[in-house]
């Protein structure tokens, strides 16, 4: 028993506790970098410790990230759900977690997505996009102007 506290113990201390900022938690591994891309971090002077392959019961392999004194947007988050839904936020101040969540498609999605349809108005006029989220779970759009529909596999975000 002492020696599973101990092990747990020392799996909590891979990664440095934050004062405040978010923790981006349970990204699939495979997203991870492109999360990391989503969000410009390569660009940000903040603190940012990333975990990347860590065990996870749930999905095996995953991804964190702990980003001290940011704290993230409606926008920003959305574009963390259209490639990695189900990711876990947590929200942290003076050490302590005061807001947790998970991370899932809003019913719409403005300016994230570029439509694949060449001749969609939004790829010919400086316009943003604009888009209906079908179907949450398999990650279907419908594009507002051209009525074209994309899957997850498809969709290229705005960078």
């Amino acid at each position: 028993m002492e020696k599973i506290m101990l092990e747990n113990k020392k799996q909590k201390l891979q990664v440095a506790a934050l004062e405040n900022g978010t923790v981006i938690d349970h990204i699939p591994s495979d997203k991870l970098f492109t999360v990391v891309s989503l969000l410009g971090l390569e660009h940000m002077n903040n603190n940012i410790t990333i975990g990347f392959n860590l065990n996870s019961q749930k999905l095996g392999k995953k991804g964190i990230i702990k980003i001290a004194d940011k704290f993230f947007n409606d926008v920003e988050i959305n574009r963390i759900a259209v490639v990695a839904p189900h990711v876990k936020l947590a929200i942290i101040r003076n050490y302590e977690v005061v807001e947790k969540r998970e991370v899932g498609l809003p019913d719409e999605l403005h300016g994230i997505v570029k439509c694949s349809n060449p001749v969609c108005i939004t790829n010919h006029e400086p316009m943003p996009t604009h888009f209906h989220v079908v179907d949450k779970e398999q990650c279907i759009i419908r594009c507002h102007y051209c009525e074209k529909e994309q899957k997850r596999e498809d969709i290229e975000i705005i960078k």
